[in-house]
């Protein structure tokens, strides 16, 4: 729930930042390695966005792959979980890139 409401807040802040009144829709980029359940997300997100500029908005969520370097191989290679093994090596000297990541990548405003 509070990550929700960490969106929300930052709807609040772009608001008066950008001057819109109201969020139609909110694109969330969620990487598969952040921890973040999208489930929980959309199961909070109505109850977070009441009596707000967001209430009755629609919250899509985009998956983003885990990506790593290996520091053996020195390949940029796929992740499927934190501190795996390189898939192209099998060590375990993996630096993670990407897909740890939450942000809000688009918004949909009047």
């Amino acid at each position: 729930m509070s990550l929700t409401e960490g969106v929300v807040e930052i709807l609040s802040e772009e608001a008066r930042k950008q001057g819109f009144s109201r969020v139609k829709t909110v694109w969330l980029e969620i990487g598969i390695l952040s921890g973040v359940e999208p489930e929980a997300m959309e199961f909070c997100f109505d109850a977070a966005t009441r009596g707000t500029l967001a209430e009755g908005a629609k919250l899509e969520i985009i998956r983003t792959p885990g990506q790593g370097w290996c520091l053996d191989c020195g390949k940029t290679v796929a992740l499927i979980e934190r501190f795996g093994a390189c898939p192209e090596c099998g060590l375990y000297h993996v630096q993670m890139v990407a897909g740890d990541e939450m942000r809000v990548k688009e918004l949909e405003v009047e």
